[in-house]
């Protein structure tokens, strides 16, 4: 493990916002944007779309990143 979360910017319905996560979860969220031929934004998008309202998105983005990597 790397240690603390880090942030990161993405651009979600024209607003930008700040995403919060260990370097593992960014590497394995990058990775897999790539392989559905998504930029990081429309990925993050998707995930947004998908929670549910009191989960936040850093949150949701790792378990879409562990079901996504679990379902492989």
């Amino acid at each position: 493990m790397t240690g603390r979360p880090v942030k990161h910017s993405l651009t979600l319905k024209g607003h930008r916002t700040s995403v919060s996560l260990e370097a593992e979860f960014w590497e394995a969220f990058q990775s897999l944007a790539r392989a559905r031929g998504l930029s990081l934004n429309e990925l993050a998008a998707e995930v947004d779309a998908e929670r549910s309202g009191d989960v936040g998105l850093a949150s949701a983005i790792r378990v879409w990143v562990l079901r996504a990597l679990t379902a492989r």
